[in-house]
This record gives structure tokens, sequence and C-alpha cells, in this order.
């Protein structure tokens, strides 16, 4: 009795406080979703599928949707690269590489609120430090906030500058493991420094890479703080870095339409479940290759 019992003891706690404070308000979500729900007048009535039909016409979601995966290709593609750039060299023999290694993980330990603070300040149109650099080239100062792209860039470099050096981390754990005799017999063989990186390294750190790349899509996807405080929850004067976590936030907490705001956030879901299936796939595929 005691050896079939109190392993679910032991485990119970965890499922129990997550089946309070996460599963039953996820579900209640697809419940609120489905009224007309507002903060002070709670359940105004059943509609059905009403947001979902709203939803597919919006063009607001449409728009958020569109900048969240913008913003997913100007931050982390390059911050994937970087971060597999950095990885590789700090493996290499060099002095001081733990202090280099432990520097890494410094932006990552940082508020995210403080983060955005300052590079808002660095990005600021009149006084803002990079404006100021670009004048050095004969650059006109950019105003970052008013133009699609130029916003993306702003909040890609908060990301990048925040999580390049957690996923180095994570690769350069990954390229310890590799035996450096595979290594070494290449270097006897006469490869370069560059064919064993993409011969070797690359090939042997597909699991590592595809992880990294799911977790970065689906935190991609819940991307809120970073554009948040570099404008507002409205993504600029034309929604032009809205994502879609801020227009569930703006539909919810500032137009006081949960139900519309809980079918976005489903939606969103759905959709980082479909892409993470996506890459399930493809992992799938790479390993049978």
């Amino acid at each position: 009795m005691d050896l079939r019992v109190t392993p679910y003891l032991f485990i119970a706690p965890f499922f129990i406080l997550f089946a309070i404070f996460g599963l039953f308000p996820l579900l209640y979500t697809v419940w609120v979703s489905l009224h007309d729900w507002t903060l002070l007048g709670g359940n105004q009535g059943f509609n059905w599928f009403a947001h979902y039909t709203r939803l597919v016409q919006d063009a607001k979601f449409w728009n958020s949707l569109y900048n969240t995966f913008g913003i997913f290709v100007v931050a982390v593609v390059p911050q994937l690269l970087l971060a597999m750039y950095l990885a590789d060299t700090l493996s290499r023999r060099i002095r001081a590489v733990n202090f280099f290694r432990m520097g890494l993980l410094l932006p990552y330990l940082t508020s995210i609120a403080a983060v955005a603070i300052v590079f808002s300040q660095l990005f600021g149109t009149q006084f803002g430090l990079i404006n100021y650099v670009l004048g050095f080239f004969g650059i006109d100062p950019i105003n970052w906030q008013a133009g699609r792209f130029s916003s993306w860039v702003a909040i890609a470099v908060m990301i990048d500058w925040r999580w390049t050096g957690y996923n180095a981390l994570i690769y350069l754990a990954a390229m310890s493991a590799i035996p450096r005799e595979i290594y070494e017999a290449a270097a006897i063989d006469g490869a370069s420094r560059m064919r064993q990186f993409w011969q070797i390294t690359i090939p042997m750190l597909r699991p590592t890479i595809i992880f990294t790349v799911i977790v970065s899509t689906i935190g991609q996807m819940q991307l809120f703080t970073e554009p948040v405080i570099f404008g507002d929850v409205a993504g600029g004067t034309q929604g032009q870095f809205q994502t879609t976590m801020m227009l569930i936030f703006e539909e919810a907490f500032r137009f006081n339409n949960y139900g519309y705001g809980s079918a976005i956030a489903w939606t969103l879901f759905m959709i980082i479940v479909v892409l993470s299936a996506l890459n399930a796939l493809l992992t799938s595929k790479i390993k049978g290759a």
C-alpha cells in the first residue's frame, strides 16, 4: 500500500495547484469566449461563435498576427545565428573563458521591464544614443516608433540582447558533449575550422537547435512586455508594432470586452499548437534523415 500510494501523494500538490490555477482558468476562458462578457457586468449572454466570426474579419487581429510573425523573423533568426557563433567561439581555448561565459547570462538576469525602458531611451527620436551615433555617418534621425520595420528592429534588438546569451549557453552545453576525438580526426584529415563547424558541429547539434527554435517560437508568439514599454498597448498610432498578446490585453482591459479577448487568446493558443506540431514533424523528418 505504501509503495502504491506514496508516489501519488508526492506528485499530487503540483497537479492540484495546476488544476486550480492553470487548467481551470484555461478551460473557463473557452466558456467566456462564447459569451458577451464584461468586467463589471459579467456574463451578458451566450453568443455562440460570434466572437470567432468577428475575429476572422477583424483587420486589427490580422495586423497583430502579421506584426508578431514579422518581429519573430527579424528577432529570432539573427538571435539563434549569433548565439551559435558565440557558443562556437567560447568553446575554444581562450583566456578568461569562464568570465565570458558568465557574462552571457547577465542580460537574462536583468528585468524585462528595465531592459525595455533602457532601450526605449536608446531608440529615442530626438535624444536617443542610436540616432546620435547614426548622425556621425550622415544619417538623419529615425523615428523608430513611427515605421513598421523600424519599430520591429528596435523591439528585436531588445529581445536579442536579452536572449542571445541564454541560447548561446544552451548551444555551448550541447557542444561540450561532442567528443573531441571527432574534431581531432577531422583536423588530421585537413578539415578547416569552418568545415568542422558545418559538417560536425551543426549536424550533432540538430536536436538542440530544434529545441531552441521551438522554445523561441512559443515565446515570440506571446511577446508583450518589450513592445508595450517601447510604445503603448495600441502598438503605435497605426498599430504598426502591436502584437497579438497586446491586442488581447487591449480588448479585455481597455475596451472591457473579455469575451472577444478570450476568443483571440484561444486562437493564438491554437496557432502555437499548430506551429509546435509543425516543428515536431520537422524534427521527426530531420532525425529520420
